[in-house]
């Protein structure tokens, strides 16, 4: 099996197709075989990338809890980057890997030419922290104490997951059996040490503001506590667009492939040809569209024009 060593933990990887490279991170529930359908589809324009996080089989899987956590998941793409000789790639990350994407684009602005940021903001919202903290400590104690059996069946079912079994069973019931075989301790110990602590994207904000790399943000309309953070991202991303698919939930590639990757190819197109959004001269930085947010009591965002000729109020 191929891997490349990071800073001691070595990472499977896998490759295919020719051209501009597109790394595809995995979310918290998956890993690479989670980016097939990408991966087909890109591959026959790009060289495509996959690899498994760290605590994901058949990468290493560290017993000691230190060697887990977000900053290292954002050296770990820059260590596949320097392993297989790449330069600049387009970054697409889902949910946690998709923070990830964003991270890396903060800390290396000119290696990411463009970020796909899917389901990502999980916790973030200031409304959400306390919770966020609580549930991924009770949860990263579950994968130890009742395995990964129940564990996968409790996230299938899932109130952000769940769709994608009433669109298409096969792939559900692959995603699932993907989780059973995954390692309690590498879950418990991505869950604790990269979920659980890592800064929240609202905190952000500021540093988000001065980043310019074309990021598209993509996300289901059903993934709610991803919603919040998302209308947040796009406000203060200077160069960010943002979809929202109808009637999905978080797994957002899984449950409707032909659309995701068509925006990817819309996306990936524009950067490439200079035409994305803000990359005409003539567009200002900054955009005259505003979003004041708000929130609930049920932690449901709020979003609405202010400041705009036209908008309502």
């Amino acid at each position: 099996m191929p891997y490349i060593d990071a800073t001691g933990v070595k990472l499977y990887f896998e490759e295919a197709g020719e051209g501009h490279p597109i790394i595809f991170l995995h979310e918290f529930g998956s890993d690479s075989r989670g980016w097939k359908t990408q991966v087909r589809h890109f591959s026959r324009a790009y060289r495509c990338i996959t690899f498994n996080a760290r605590g994901y089989a058949p990468s290493d899987v560290p017993d000691d809890p230190t060697l887990y956590g977000w900053e290292l998941a954002v050296n770990d793409i820059a260590a596949v980057m320097r392993g297989l000789a790449v330069e600049h790639a387009h970054l697409v990350g889902l949910s946690m890997c998709g923070y990830a994407a964003l991270q890396f684009g903060l800390r290396y602005p000119k290696r990411a030419s463009a970020i796909v940021a899917a389901g990502v903001g999980s916790g973030s919202a200031p409304s959400q922290q306390d919770a966020w903290s609580r549930e991924t400590s009770i949860l990263a104690r579950a994968f130890i104490e009742r395995g990964m059996d129940a564990m996968a069946r409790r996230m299938a079912h899932g109130q952000t997951r769940i769709q994608l079994k009433y669109k298409d069973t096969r792939s559900w019931e692959e995603f699932q059996e993907r989780l059973r075989h995954h390692s309690p301790l590498g879950m418990s110990n991505t869950m604790a040490r990269c979920q659980g602590v890592r800064p929240p994207l609202h905190d952000l904000a500021d540093q988000f503001s001065t980043m310019r790399t074309p990021v598209l943000l993509a996300l289901g309309d059903e993934d709610a506590p991803c919603l919040e953070t998302n209308l947040m991202l796009k406000a203060v991303l200077p160069n960010a667009g943002l979809w929202i698919c109808p009637n999905t939930g978080h797994t957002i590639n899984l449950e409707e492939p032909t659309a995701f990757n068509a925006q990817l190819d819309s996306f990936l197109a524009a950067v490439e040809r200079g035409s994305w959004r803000r990359g005409h001269p003539e567009i200002e930085a900054e955009s005259d569209l505003k979003l004041e947010m708000t929130c609930d009591t049920r932690t449901k965002a709020v979003a609405r024009y202010c400041n705009t000729p036209g908008a309502s109020q």
